[in-house]
């Protein structure tokens, strides 16, 4: 029995709500061992919103939001998109996808996404799809 509409969304919103916290981790690493800056992503993710800021402090309180709305919105997609086995690596190749769009498309336009070192990123959006479909797999295991 397949789930619910509203199970479909909370499993979402569980699984964005994780990724948004753990997709960070590659870029951040990255950033601590190579002596980068481990919130320039997030700085970054603010110009998205706030085009000709450059203040720390209100391009991190724009970034917020803006990264809350994606990785929510993402992994309501992925909610509905995923199939039921192999989860967690459909989610790591949705995230290399994601990155495509995010990266390429968006990222490309705004320079200070643009500045940031490409493979991090992308490991950040693997991470994150890959975190979508473990969270997905276990709340979707429990209702067996």
């Amino acid at each position: 029995m397949g789930a619910t509409r509203q199970e479909t969304v909370r499993d979402a919103l569980a699984a964005g709500a994780v990724a948004a916290l753990a997709s960070g981790a590659p870029s951040t690493a990255h950033a601590l061992l190579t002596g980068g800056r481990p919130f320039e992503a997030t700085l970054a993710a603010g110009t998205i919103v706030l085009r000709d800021e450059a203040r720390s402090g209100r391009l991190l309180l724009a970034a917020i939001p803006v990264h809350l709305v994606l990785s929510l919105g993402w992994a309501l997609v992925l909610a509905a998109l995923l199939p039921r086995r192999l989860t967690v690596g459909f989610g790591a190749l949705a995230g290399l996808g994601i990155a495509a769009l995010d990266l390429g498309l968006i990222g490309r336009r705004l320079e200070r996404i643009r500045a940031l070192p490409q493979a991090p990123q992308v490991a950040d959006h693997v991470a994150y799809g890959a975190t979508v479909g473990a969270v997905l797999s276990i709340r979707r295991s429990r209702r067996r």
